[in-house]
């Protein structure tokens, strides 16, 4: 895979639209996260997967990692979106080695960059395209690979994750998600 151009955008503030960049009760992605049984959930993974991953180094929490009995480790949005890639490679049957080529290339990626590609597989070695061009140059080859718009799981992560809870780096609390419009208008109606 080709390595993202020096000077990349880091990752930004992804909450509640990661593809606009704004942040979740005003904090950025490496401040607030979520705890291993929810991204188990959202990413449809055994927590015992997650511990594996986690300990041999695939997917690590860049937020907060475990440090002895009963402490709990930390995903920000980025680390289960990537956990999502992880489980749908596997699925296809990418090896573990190829996919960990493709875990070192997301991290290095910048949170805007990772909406726009695509990751194609043959089941054996992982491509990126960014383009439509570069996808049909990948079909002309004539094998057949099956694609993670990466785009797409972020969108569907984003749908699913803001019903679970977030928690701080910090150990702050975090308030519920904010309310729209249209909820704090009928909620001045109840109390009136």
């Amino acid at each position: 895979m080709e390595q993202p151009p020096s000077g990349a955008p880091e990752q930004g503030e992804l909450f509640p639209d990661p593809l606009l960049g704004e942040g979740f009760d005003g904090l950025p992605d490496q401040l607030v996260g979520f705890r291993g049984p929810t991204a188990c959930q959202v990413v449809g993974i055994t927590y015992r997967q997650l511990d594996y991953w986690a300990r041999t180094g695939l997917v690590v929490p860049s937020i907060r990692g475990a440090a002895g009995s009963g402490s709990q480790r930390l995903y920000s949005f980025k680390d289960v979106l990537v956990l999502k890639v992880v489980k749908r490679l596997l699925d296809a049957g990418v090896s573990l080695q190829n996919i960990r080529v493709a875990v070192e290339h997301l991290r290095r990626r910048g949170i805007r960059d990772l909406a726009g590609i695509t990751l194609f597989s043959d089941g054996t070695t992982v491509y990126e395209c960014a383009s439509p061009e570069e996808v049909v140059d990948l079909l002309r080859g004539g094998q057949g690979v099956f694609g993670i718009a990466v785009g797409g799981a972020m969108k569907e992560i984003s749908g699913s994750i803001k019903d679970f809870p977030v928690e701080r780096a910090d150990g702050g609390s975090v308030d519920d998600a904010p309310e729209d419009e249209l909820s704090r208008r009928r909620a001045r109606r109840a109390i009136s």
